[in-house]
């Protein structure tokens, strides 16, 4: 199931590596939707990890849900699963350099602004980070611009939401065709 309000995103989903490259994109599509360009490199490489130790780690199943939500001021990226085992972060000293896994929460917690675990009742948890949103977003100029017209703004993420006039947005957001 894939659901989508003005600032929030959540898909459901099997953590099968097949599913993570569409969860990805489904990602990168909501951001853009957003207007939020600068910050799918990060909440990408972010979900990819998270979803990569629920396909490792969770048992019994890999089922679990994939949810972004647009605060103020942030981007809260969080994956839910049904294993209570709380995930554990690897010292970088104990990691062997050539192993190939070991290093997923490192890089999250370096890339992001914060994040964390927490119980989800009895029987999982929910592993989320959080990006600033605040950053101004880069958009390169169009061809109308280099001919002289004026440049409109890019609209912030607090000005993106479901239209007032019952008119359609810029932009759709992201549809699956897999169910899920």
């Amino acid at each position: 199931m894939i659901s989508y309000p003005s600032r929030h995103c959540t898909v459901e989903l099997q953590a099968l590596p097949s599913r993570i490259g569409q969860v990805r994109r489904i990602v990168s599509a909501q951001l853009r939707y957003w207007h939020l360009d600068p910050l799918i490199d990060r909440a990408s490489l972010g979900v990819t990890e998270l979803l990569s130790n629920v396909h490792r780690h969770a048992q019994p199943d890999k089922t679990c849900t994939v949810e972004i939500e647009l605060l103020l001021d942030r981007l809260m990226v969080s994956v839910r699963d049904g294993d209570p085992r709380m995930p554990v972060v690897e010292d970088p000293h104990d990691i062997a350099p050539m192993a190939t896994c070991g290093r997923g929460l490192a890089m999250v917690a370096a890339m992001s602004e914060s994040w964390g675990v927490r119980p989800d009742g009895e029987s999982g948890k929910v592993v989320w980070f959080t990006l600033p949103t605040s950053a101004p977003v880069m958009t390169a100029p169009s061809l109308r611009t280099r001919r002289g017209a004026q440049e409109k703004p890019a609209r912030r993420f607090a000005e993106v939401g479901a239209p007032t006039d019952g008119l359609r947005p810029d932009h759709a957001p992201a549809r699956s065709a897999v169910a899920g």
